[in-house]
């Protein structure tokens, strides 16, 4: 049985997007890109291990997330598939085009958080321990439009709580994950990066609002570098959560793609 659990979106034909969320995060998110931007798209995209309903069991690593995604694409005989991820989903992405590269189209990475800085990525796991869950579902929407979440439409933070909130202790409440697996997922956002092939067409968006960046400049560099022309670049004023504060014009950029 598969470790997945997935959302499908648009027709069980046509051009097919395999679409990765970001840490703490879960597939529905892309439900209103998919059906209100790209509703003749194909869209495929699951709770990543540790995420939403998918199964909460170790190994908690980027090659066990590729597995799972390479099982997934077999099971929809969809490959090779343009390769959607944001932020620890593009990070995901780069590691299934570097070990599977006949499984990828194309690749687009929205704010990829890859090879991040160890004291950082140290500082969020001990705040996420520290303060795991809510006291209430104000509290959790007060965090998130504090957070990277506030040029996101109003509708779409309630459809976050809505989805992704669960009861957890004492009357408290918080997110729909595992957080062994996110403290796990925090670690191999310090690894070393790697690069997609040579010949792969590759787009890269940057959140320009995030500083310091998730997107590192060795890391940016060294894709530039790589790709030569085979890489497209743009540099978005928005915060880090790109496909919900700007839908249409992610699903423009994955049309453009297509």
């Amino acid at each position: 049985m598969s470790a997945l659990h997935v959302y499908r979106f648009g027709p069980a034909a046509g051009p097919t997007v395999l679409a990765l969320h970001g840490v703490t995060g879960h597939g529905k998110r892309w439900e209103h890109l998919a059906t209100n931007h790209l509703p003749d798209v194909r869209v495929i995209a699951p709770d990543l291990r540790g995420h939403g309903r998918s199964s909460s069991l170790p190994p908690w690593t980027f090659e066990s997330v590729v597995e799972d995604l390479v099982e997934l694409l077999a099971a929809e005989s969809a490959a090779p598939v343009t390769v959607v991820g944001h932020s620890f989903g593009g990070a995901c992405a780069l590691h299934l085009a570097n070990r599977h590269p006949d499984l990828v189209r194309r690749l687009m990475l929205i704010d990829p958080a890859i090879a991040v800085d160890p004291e950082r990525i140290d500082a969020i796991a001990e705040s996420l321990l520290a303060a795991p869950d809510y006291e209430s579902v104000a509290r959790a929407r007060e965090d998130k439009l504090a957070s990277a979440w506030g040029d996101v439409a109003p509708e779409l933070i309630e459809a976050e709580l809505t989805e992704h909130l669960v009861p957890t202790a004492h009357g408290r409440v918080g997110w729909r994950m595992s957080l062994p697996a996110i403290t796990s997922y925090w670690g191999q956002l310090a690894r070393p990066f790697v690069l997609p092939p040579a010949n792969l067409p590759t787009v890269l968006v940057q959140a320009m609002k995030v500083q310091p960046p998730f997107v590192m400049p060795a890391f940016r560099a060294a894709l530039t570098e790589h790709l030569g022309d085979q890489l497209t670049v743009h540099d978005w004023e928005c915060d880090h959560m790109v496909p919900q504060a700007l839908p249409a014009e992610t699903a423009a950029l994955i049309r453009s793609v297509l």
